[in-house]
């Protein structure tokens, strides 16, 4: 064969990779490549040293005798999928989990065939999914969970409560909760925050609570000092565990409250003077440590504190894990039969929380299991609610102002007028000085009112804001009826 009538490699390759691939856009304008009837795609552009689609590619054509092709056909080739599969339809990858067709929910067991978890009010199976209804994503954070079992007649549950030190019935079914809001992708989670003592095992629970759902190679982490390292690791995993918090930055605060419900980041992609690179993150969260300090009051509502306590009898680690490995099968399969039932479950939803949608998962595992937790989160939120109030000076003088109005009793102010009232309140007859973080301006009272609004109101003093013809003003009252306090149903 003479060379004009030889096949160019580029279109070997490229002929090849057709046949033997589904290549599809996402929203964000990245390709991704799909092996015929297998629900993992990667990157066409990922160079990553294991994994990697160019990598599959190269071992395809060398298996199946087409050759061992240079890089530059390689590249030539890349070039024209990628361009071709821009015109295809939009679909999008996960991570984890994913929605599914028929209110149906994934779990993505990590497992190179593909296997996963189909997860819907009626049951759930172990089966491969369709590529068109699920595309996993994975990343070096992605570990590979067992296959879950069979009938186990909630023996999973007891077990993983036996291995942990929590503190009380109310905190394991909270924890119970937040798992199975782990395996809603639609469902934004409040972030656990395990706290107890020192050797309460907060390290411990944490990793076992990761690795139910991220398999045993998921672990905690140290808190990033950056936000963009932060958002990198929130990107490439499912459910992200900072150990040992001791200090939470307002930077920090903020961020975490936009991991929690949902946010999107830009950066410059590289290489380039006008392209963006998108990161959309809404992931679960958990954090463990004894004390973080004063707590902002829009972290509290997304917060789940759970408390441990010390364990009377210690145990050696590798024993511990041994354990935990061997029943894992057996907690996945548990907590995949109580989420079946929780899901099937009818409940109105709550409609004065902020976790609105975990507060109505809380009612319908209250439905399924007789349980409190809807009023098990109630108490803790409250219990957060004093975390901000005791860590925060302007919040105890508001109240002590609040206490000297009788009931229905408003008062009404400029915000310089309430920053002059409030600040001698603070000081007394001794003229104390006023603490750092003060507010120094009346548009920083009010900024710091805003925030602290729904706590005060949780202690039935109600701030509200207006204008007259003359000025703004900010109003204080104290309803006739505080606000009705539910007592836990435990």
């Amino acid at each position: 064969m003479s060379e004009d009538e030889k096949t160019p490699a580029r279109e070997v390759i490229t002929d090849y990779a057709q046949a033997h691939f589904r290549y599809f856009r996402t929203a964000d304008g990245t390709v991704y490549a799909q092996r015929n009837g297998h629900p993992v795609a990667r990157p066409i552009r990922s160079q990553g040293t294991t994994g990697s689609h160019r990598q599959e590619l190269m071992v395809g054509l060398f298996k199946d005798g087409r050759g061992v092709f240079n890089g530059t056909a390689l590249k030539e080739a890349l070039d024209l999928i990628e361009a071709l599969a821009l015109t295809e339809t939009v679909q999008p990858t996960h991570i984890r989990v994913a929605p599914g067709f028929d209110g149906a929910t994934w779990l993505d067991l990590g497992r190179t065939d593909g296997q996963s978890v189909r997860i819907h009010p009626t049951g759930w199976e172990i089966r491969t999914p369709d590529p068109r209804e699920v595309c996993w994503r994975r990343t070096q954070l992605t570990g590979e969970l067992p296959l879950p079992a069979r009938d186990t007649d909630g023996k999973g549950i007891d077990l993983l409560l036996r291995l942990t030190n929590f503190a009380s019935a109310e905190t394991e079914c909270l924890t119970i909760a937040w798992l199975i809001g782990c395996l809603e992708p639609s469902v934004p989670v409040p972030a656990p925050f395990l706290t107890g003592p020192q050797g309460a095992g907060k390290s411990t629970a944490g990793r076992m609570l990761v690795r139910i759902i991220e398999g045993m190679s998921g672990d905690l982490r140290r808190a990033p000092k950056d936000e963009e390292n932060l958002i990198t690791a929130v990107a490439a995993g499912w459910v992200t565990a900072l150990d040992n918090l001791s200090h939470l930055p307002p930077d920090m605060s903020d961020l975490m409250c936009c991991i929690v419900t949902g946010a999107e980041s830009l950066k410059r992609a590289l290489f380039t003077d006008g392209d963006v690179v998108r990161s959309r993150y809404r992931r679960p969260m958990l954090l463990t440590g004894i004390d973080v300090g004063v707590i902002r009051p829009d972290l509290a509502e997304r917060l789940l504190p759970l408390r441990l306590e010390r364990p009377r009898v210690r145990r050696r680690e590798a024993e511990l894990w041994a354990e935990f490995a061997e029943a894992l099968p057996v907690i996945l399969g548990s907590l995949l039969d109580l989420t079946v039932k929780v899901r099937a479950a009818e409940a109105e939803t709550p409609t004065d929380l902020r976790m609105a949608d975990f507060a109505h998962l809380c009612a319908q595992f209250d439905m399924a299991t007789g349980l409190g937790a809807l009023a098990a989160y109630r108490a803790s939120l409250d219990d957060l609610n004093d975390d901000v109030i005791e860590g925060d000076l302007l919040a105890q003088t508001v109240l002590k102002y609040a206490a000297g109005l009788d009931a229905g009793a408003e008062a009404r102010m400029t915000s310089s007028e309430w920053l002059h009232c409030l600040s001698t309140l603070h000081s007394g007859e001794e003229c104390r000085p006023l603490p750092k973080g003060w507010p120094t301006t009346g548009k920083v009272l009010s900024d710091r009112l805003k925030r602290l609004q729904p706590t005060l109101a949780a202690r039935g003093v109600l701030i509200d804001w207006g204008r007259t013809r003359a000025a703004r003003y900010i109003e204080m009252t104290r309803p006739d009826q505080p606000p009705q306090q539910q007592e836990p149903a435990f």
